[in-house]
């Protein structure tokens, strides 16, 4: 087989199956790991595919950074119902995390406080939501603002959560890749996260399947730090197993 017959054999794969892994060209068209990569180089510079370690994809793997306004309106049906599927999950007297992004927020909009709710977050949308309910006592916590989120990170919020211990962490994050772990686009928010999930006693992932496969900049965790992802059905089969494979509880709303 000449070289252009590989590349659309390749091509043919990926389109199909949203992704190929060097060795499966390797095995399959008997060439060299080398090879397998130039290929795939080549057909990146052509934009047909994007190439990630290991491989390639159809898609492109690295999340960007947005405004917060403009993610709102990004899988807002989707975001919705894992916001109230995940508002089910917080009981009377409790006290938990709730992290930045727009999910989290949907799931702020949803939260019916049951006596003496107490939540801890850096989202400034978050802590006016909840805001609104007198039996519900927010704790924002300070350091440097982040406009494009509208939320804080820096040493002096993870120093304060030093004080703290919750029953839950609610978590939204920017990317989720089944090698690299869970990542957001920006590392301050990632190490915050990171200090988020070591106080708390459980940590609920709420993710829209549009981020599954993708990188942001800074990675938060790896799926040993996570016990349920709250997501909808636009995931696939196979990334559902993989996760449970890692022990994590997976919920599709």
């Amino acid at each position: 087989m000449n070289t252009v017959e590989r590349h659309k054999q390749i091509l043919s794969r990926i389109n199909k199956d949203g992704k190929i892994k060097v060795q499966d060209i390797c095995d399959t068209f008997k060439v060299s790991p080398v090879t397998a990569r130039k290929d795939l180089k080549f057909l990146e510079e052509k934009g047909l595919l994007y190439r990630m370690h290991g491989g390639a994809t159809l898609t492109n793997p690295y999340a960007t950074e947005r405004h917060v306004n403009d993610k709102e309106k990004i899988q807002f049906d989707e975001k919705m119902k894992i916001g109230a599927a995940g508002a089910q999950l917080v009981t009377a007297n409790d006290s938990v995390l709730i992290a930045s992004g727009t999910t989290v927020l949907y799931l702020a909009k949803n939260i019916q406080p049951q006596e003496n709710l107490t939540v801890i977050t850096p989202a400034l949308n978050v802590a006016l939501e909840l805001n609104k309910h007198p039996e519900t006592e927010v704790i924002l916590l300070g350091g440097v603002l982040r406009k494009r989120s509208s939320s804080v990170t820096g040493i002096y919020a993870e120093k304060y959560l030093n004080d703290f211990s919750c029953s839950k962490l609610f978590l939204g994050v920017d990317g989720i890749d089944l090698e690299f772990g869970l990542t957001t686009t920006n590392v301050m928010e990632a190490h915050l996260n990171r200090q988020m999930i070591n106080v708390s006693q459980k940590t609920i992932v709420l993710v829209d399947s549009s981020k599954f496969g993708k990188r942001g900049f800074g990675r938060i965790c790896d799926f040993n730090s996570i016990d349920e992802i709250i997501t909808d059905s636009g995931i696939t089969e196979y990334t559902k197993k993989a996760l449970e494979d890692f022990g994590i509880k997976v919920t599709i709303v």
